[in-house]
């Protein structure tokens, strides 16, 4: 069994692991960028170029520029198939995850110039991680219960125009967090319930870079600032019935770094590609520490508070975006991407079964009148199957078995206005 804590303060890397990316990030929260798969960082324009890719909103036009969105996600039911058989009424250790769904809001502001059309300012809040993921299956739900998460970032930017070819920019991210974890092993024979509820608001930083060498090519670099999320909380622990800890409890945990490079280039007057590439440095999570403000019994010294090594690895992600401009007034998108997996097979738990994934998406923009438009996308996400077989830190076997069917379905609505 887990720490709850962890689960709490890395249901953004849980969040990713069933969603989109790699570990915790869901780099899609825009209408555009559900729509190319994420490949938005040297084609970002608009409003939501101030948390995309800041340094391009000294390419905007010089007008203030808002958007809101709202996605819908759905997650479908992730089963698991257990080797170990039990019973002749089937395998106590197989089980099936509820099916998930949630509304997520995003707003984007872009200003127009200042200072002889050198400076920029914008402000987005998006959510860039979380999750609900409830088990009811008995081995599961002494691990996985519930895990609910609330993540949203607040991303005051700047956009500096070094000339008309170059520009930088900066912005500062507070992020806050809260949630709810519970487990209860007591249908499987483990009378060990966890119950916690944390919340932190923490802070970091990113850069951007935007170069146009000529007018048909982007080439632009950004660059997230790791966040340790250093959370203060309260647990619950029960065992065989009784309520043996009920107080603070805390674990810092790495929001690793993310850097990513990114090509747009203007094949015709109508049709534009992206290539882009980043990278998740997830290898600055070593291992897992918490600790209480008071003592816990001994027997569940081994599951809550002994270290938990993790040792995940950096991941690599590769996205393409096709934009073709159909008339005046329509614009539509196309997008893939492929996202590699942080997680080695000794750290895989039914919170985060991570593995190599593939993302189909499309969507498009319409004008509604020259001061606003309308967007939409879609996008589905499919997770490999993943075999895996490991331990508790006890030695008895946790997992072994086949995680299958994690999937994702976004749907995106954008409203956007000029002023």
């Amino acid at each position: 069994m887990k720490n709850i804590l962890l689960k709490t303060t890395t249901l953004s890397i849980i969040a990713s692991s069933l969603l989109l990316a790699s570990g915790w990030r869901i780099p899609e929260s825009s209408s555009k960028s559900v729509a190319l798969s994420g490949a938005y960082i040297a084609n970002s324009n608009g409003a939501d170029a101030t948390y995309y890719n800041p340094a391009n909103m000294s390419f905007n036009k010089n007008i203030l520029q808002a958007e809101i969105d709202l996605m819908y996600v759905n997650l479908p039911s992730m089963n698991y198939k257990d080797n170990r058989s039990t019973t002749a009424n089937g395998n106590f250790y197989d089980g099936t995850s509820k099916e998930e769904n949630s509304l997520v809001p995003s707003i984007f502001i872009s200003s127009k110039a200042y200072n002889d059309d050198a400076i920029r300012y914008g402000f987005s809040i998006t959510v860039p991680g979380g999750l609900t993921r409830r088990w009811d299956t008995a081995y599961q739900k002494a691990y996985a219960q519930e895990f609910a998460l609330q993540i949203v970032e607040f991303n005051p930017t700047m956009a500096y125009k070094i000339s008309n070819s170059l520009s930088i920019g900066a912005g500062l991210r507070a992020i806050y967090s809260s949630g709810v974890v519970k487990s209860d092993g007591t249908d499987a024979g483990k009378p060990a319930i966890r119950e916690m509820e944390g919340n932190t608001i923490e802070y970091g930083y990113n850069l951007a870079i935007a170069y146009k060498p000529n007018k048909q090519t982007n080439i632009s670099a950004t660059y997230r600032s790791n966040v340790d999320l250093n959370e203060q909380g309260n647990a619950k622990l029960y065992l065989s019935g009784s309520k043996v800890y009920d107080g603070g409890t805390s674990v810092s945990v790495p929001l690793p770094a993310v850097l990513a490079l990114a090509l747009a280039y203007d094949i015709n007057d109508k049709t534009t590609v992206e290539l882009e590439y980043d990278r998740t440095y997830w290898s600055s999570y070593k291992s897992l520490d918490f600790e209480y403000k008071g003592d816990i019994p001994l027997a569940l010294r081994s599951a809550f508070d002994d270290a938990k090594p993790r040792n995940w690895k950096d991941t690599n992600a590769f996205r393409i975006g096709f934009t073709n401009k159909i008339s005046d007034d329509l614009t539509a998108m196309v997008g893939y991407s492929h996202d590699g997996n942080p997680i080695p097979e000794s750290s895989v738990s039914f919170e985060s079964p991570d593995y190599n994934s593939n993302t189909y998406s499309f969507g498009f923009d319409y004008n509604l009148d020259t001061q606003s438009s309308v967007g939409f996308g879609y996008l589905y996400s499919v997770k490999d199957d993943r075999a895996v077989k490991n331990t508790n830190a006890d030695g008895t076997t946790y997992i072994d078995g086949t995680i299958s069917d994690a999937k994702a379905h976004l749907i995106s609505f954008a409203y956007r206005r000029a002023f």
